[in-house]
């Protein structure tokens, strides 16, 4: 039997008018502008600054993200009523200062708000920016290719994530993610007439890097692979896949030449110092949010790390920063084991207009918390498990009495998934349960570890009276179990639109995806100018 779902009203939340929010935003007060549609709505158009925060993983995320219970925060949709849900939980969270974006994105545009599409939209405007001031040097990537091919005296460095220069790269580059240009430089190019190339997918962390190492006084000639792997494809010249070039450990004069130089970056550009017990000041002081980064290799930060900082490698906290710490107007405390990474990645971060400190003096040794990091979750409501063995058995013995739910990505669904599950979206949810199977018997919900679907179990009790179970240990108990795995998209109870497709991941992009992106980046600043909220300052 299906009920109606339960329409929480509007009473309780109080709306917040875009203007008000920009004036918060112009003012540095701390604000979370929160998207909570899935990634790809999100990414079609939404304001600068409203970070994304998907309703379906809300539980997930929460507590990470937004550390302070009582941080202002202002949730927003496209109208698809996920915005009071949201605000719902968030309250239920915990979280005391809710209130709604008043008419969400489309309010935003009638008050004169600029719409911004993609993802990481700030970091990607500031990269465009950077380059627009600085004149960041680059070459095309048919020039890159002629000095590969004459021998010329060049490396290249990848300053992306090692998984994504694993899937494809620049012949003979090596990967050496952004925070670990400075730091790195040196031992891959020790003769200062080497010419050094930096590049990405794109542009945002070609330009940053490429400029990072200028900014650091790096005696090479430097220049940016312009418009980065996209640029190397629209030419038809060829990349390497697999690759596991990367960088070798620092030198201990290398190491100190760089702390130096980035140490002059970060006071230039504003950066605040911490010692110890400044640092204890700040984490007491609960009337500000105070996210903490190690800005470390995730290798490092695995091996040990300091106590209450969760792992953020410089470049992609650069790249994908809202993701990181989605409250402007947040304090954000950056630490390091050498003093160039932290350093380095702040005075960027302060060019962005965040308030930034690092903490000076710390040392390999002071890294010692060894236990894995493990994100603080809300209690989950309680459930009813069911294991791999009798799951199989009901599915086997009489299929249409059991409606199973993959709440998983719809990368991992794709990947592999049981046979016989649906994927769905909690945010879909009513529509998943108004056209599934009437007479089922019983619901069954799993994910990857089945942690999501134990939240997702609450949703679903107030949409239907069927019995609802939970398959312990997920779907990797069902693969461990030896027990029959299928992939492909082979049953959408709601759309693939959890994850925005980028035009430049993978290997089958089309020649007008990408150069679609390449001509939206460079209108940004523009974009930028129309919306004059973002505070930026390029030094």
């Amino acid at each position: 039997m299906t009920k109606n779902p339960l329409q929480t009203g509007l009473l309780g939340f109080p709306y917040r008018s875009p203007q008000q929010v920009r004036e918060d935003l112009l003012a540095r007060r701390e604000i979370a502008l929160l998207d909570v549609r899935e990634e790809d709505p999100h990414a079609q158009a939404h304001p600068l600054f409203a970070a994304n925060l998907p309703y379906g993983r809300i539980e997930l995320d929460a507590y990470a993200k937004l550390p302070r219970r009582d941080v202002p925060i202002v949730v927003l949709d496209g109208g698809e009523g996920l915005a009071v849900s949201a605000a719902s939980r968030l309250r239920q969270l915990g979280y005391t200062d809710v209130s709604l974006l008043a008419g969400g994105v489309a309010g935003w545009q009638a008050a004169g708000g600029e719409l911004f599409r993609d993802v990481n939209v700030p970091s990607k405007a500031f990269g465009e920016l950077v380059e627009a001031k600085r004149h960041t040097p680059s070459l095309s990537a048919p020039e890159v290719q002629a000095l590969i091919d004459s021998g010329e005296d060049i490396v290249i460095l990848d300053a992306r994530r090692y998984d994504e220069y694993q899937t494809m790269s620049i012949p003979g580059s090596f990967s050496v993610p952004g925070a670990e240009l400075a730091l790195r430089a040196r031992e891959l190019a020790p003769d200062p007439k080497t010419q050094i190339i930096v590049n990405c997918a794109g542009r945002t962390r070609s330009i940053i890097g490429t400029q990072s190492l200028i900014n650091a006084g790096i005696p090479n000639p430097v220049a940016a692979l312009r418009n980065g792997t996209i640029g190397w494809t629209l030419a038809r010249q060829k990349l390497e896949h697999g690759k596991s070039r990367t960088y070798p450990p620092a030198s201990e004069s290398n190491r100190l030449t760089a702390a130096g130089d980035a140490r002059l970056l970060a006071d230039r550009a504003g950066v605040r110092r911490l010692d110890r017990a400044g640092l204890d000041a700040l984490k007491a002081d609960a009337s500000r949010t105070t996210s903490l980064f190690d800005v470390r290799a995730p290798a490092e930060f695995r091996d040990g790390r300091l106590p209450g900082f969760r792992s953020a490698p410089g470049g992609q906290l650069v790249q994908e920063t809202e993701q990181f710490a989605p409250m402007r107007g947040a304090r954000i405390v950056l630490a390091d084991s050498d003093g160039v990474r932290a350093n380095l990645t702040a005075h960027w971060l302060a060019q962005m207009n965040h308030e930034v400190y690092v903490i000076d003096g710390l040392q390999a040794a002071d890294f010692n918390v060894t236990e894995a990091w493990a994100d603080q979750l809300p209690p989950h409501p309680e459930v009813r498990e069911v294991g791999a063995d009798t799951l199989a058995q009901w599915l086997a013995a009489a299929p249409g009495d059991t409606v199973l739910l993959d709440f998983t990505s719809g990368v991992n669904y794709k990947k592999r998934h049981i046979p016989g599950a649906w994927f769905a979206l909690r945010s879909e949810l009513p529509a998943v349960v108004s056209k599934l199977a009437p007479g089922a018997k019983r619901y069954v919900l799993t994910c990857g570890s089945s942690l999501l679907a134990r939240y997702v179990v609450a949703d679903l009790r107030a949409l239907t009276d069927v019995p609802i179970h939970v398959l312990a240990g997920g779907t990797l108990a069902w693969a461990a179990a030896g027990l029959p795995l299928e992939e492909g998209p082979t049953r959408l109870a709601s759309p693939l639109i959890d994850r925005y497709r980028r035009p430049y991941e993978g290997t089958d992009n089309q020649d007008e995806a990408m150069q679609a992106y390449l001509d939206w980046e460079f209108g940004l600043v523009e974009q930028l100018g129309r919306d004059g909220t973002h505070g930026f300052v390029v030094v």
